[in-house]
């Protein structure tokens, strides 16, 4: 028996219909509300239940017996040093071998690829996750931030044909302590070189709008154990306006960032599937209800295309919508890959693009293609790594991760 954080522990969904329903008919703060939950063997044999689920009475359970301030540099030394518990010279040693062997303190993410780009400015992991599934997470440096980009999802089932991971199809939620470890790694790779991680966006593997539960409490915990304010956090979306609505009531005020890449109905159905659910006016009426309630600026992305929608009468729909809402656009030329018959947008007319809208009187920028020799954008060293030759370019590309970040 475990004592479990509700909204914490993974359940598998089933096909998108179903993911969307939950996040329409749910509504609400996630639940604090602490119960005890028997967990199968088997569950924790595969590491469902692993160290960065628990909650801090989970770990006083773990340390039944130990005086009550071992809770505390446990806890600590997870949180704030990022450290396995054998490394917690803190704890006696006995202790130190006894939860090394517990299988709840087990690490949730196996590495099993490593791919650093630019002198080690962008550096890309690919995990398998105990069970099953593989997701990728990328740390990117700036002069003046570093940025992880973290996956919500083991793929996706929204079906945007021009993701790599949409094309891999979707096999499992994330639990929320599978993100926040994802996090733990990427701020301890940033130490190692002389940095501190200082923004988190949810712009990797999966739509994290459709594992609601478990990204607001992944992001709950980054902000309340990892000391990352609200605005170093950003969340993406395809667009699922009943998880932006949702999201508007939370006590936190994340950065929100809308995947949009169509400014008109009819081309965003064939680019994004989910738009035939919600249709650009629902969006935009989510997205000013965002912005009502939080204050905060609207990042839109934007994967330019070639020839699909780079052009003039393009610019001047997306103006259309998103000039209103005093929104940034981050402008993203699709990566190239193989399997995805469309190229991305020649470099002089992505800075066309970026002076029409400019001139329109909304704040726009292109975002430089990194990593592109490591596969850096989300899905392709998945792809690579299981021998997929069909991997095709990500919806934003790992650069996208500065959008909101740092505003």
């Amino acid at each position: 028996m475990v004592v479990l954080v509700q909204g914490l522990v993974a359940r598998r969904r089933g096909p998108v219909r179903r993911m969307l329903g939950g996040a329409e008919h749910r509504s609400g703060r996630t639940s604090n509300h602490v119960s005890t939950l028997p967990t199968p063997p088997a569950a924790i044999a595969w590491g469902r239940v692993g160290r960065y689920d628990l909650s801090r009475d989970d770990v006083a359970q773990l340390l039944d017996g130990e005086p009550a301030y071992r809770a505390t540099q446990l806890w600590e030394g997870l949180y704030r040093h990022g450290s396995d518990p054998s490394e917690l010279t803190v704890l006696p040693r006995p202790l130190r071998e006894r939860l090394a062997h517990d299988p709840r303190l087990a690490p949730s993410l196996v590495e099993l690829r490593r791919s650093t780009s630019e002198q080690g400015k962008v550096v890309k992991w690919l995990w398998s996750l105990a069970g099953r599934g593989r997701v990728e997470t990328v740390l990117m440096h700036y002069r003046d931030r570093s940025t992880v980009c973290i996956s919500s999802q083991a793929g996706c089932a929204m079906g945007c044909g021009f993701c790599a991971t949409g094309q891999a199809g979707f096999q499992r939620n994330l639990t929320a302590g599978e993100m926040v470890e994802q996090v733990i790694r990427a701020a301890a790779a940033a130490r190692a070189g002389g940095r501190r991680l200082s923004n988190v966006v949810y712009m990797g593997m999966g739509e994290p709008l459709a594992n609601y539960e478990r990204v607001w409490a992944s992001v709950e915990r980054i902000h309340d154990e990892l000391g990352l304010s609200a605005r170093h956090l950003t969340v993406s979306t395809v667009g699922i306006v009943a998880g932006i609505r949702r999201l508007a009531r939370e006590r936190l005020p994340v950065n929100l960032a809308v995947s949009l890449h169509a400014a008109n109905d009819q081309l965003r159905n064939s680019l994004v599937p989910v738009n035939r659910r919600y249709p650009l006016a629902s969006l935009m009426e989510a997205c000013r209800a965002y912005l009502d309630a939080k204050g905060r600026r609207l990042s839109f992305e934007w994967a330019l295309m070639d020839g699909v929608n780079d052009r003039p009468r393009d610019a001047a729909e997306l103006v259309t919508l998103v000039r209103p809402l005093r929104a940034h656009v981050n402008l993203i030329p699709l990566n190239p890959t193989p399997g995805w018959p469309t190229r991305g947008t020649p470099p002089h007319r992505v800075r066309a693009f970026r002076d029409e809208l400019v001139a329109l009187g909304v704040n726009a920028t292109v975002r430089r293609n990194r990593g592109t020799d490591i596969d850096a954008a989300c899905g392709q060293l998945a792809a690579a790594e299981v021998g997929s030759v069909d991997s095709v370019a990500s919806m934003a590309s790992a650069e996208a991760t500065g959008a909101g970040a740092s505003g």
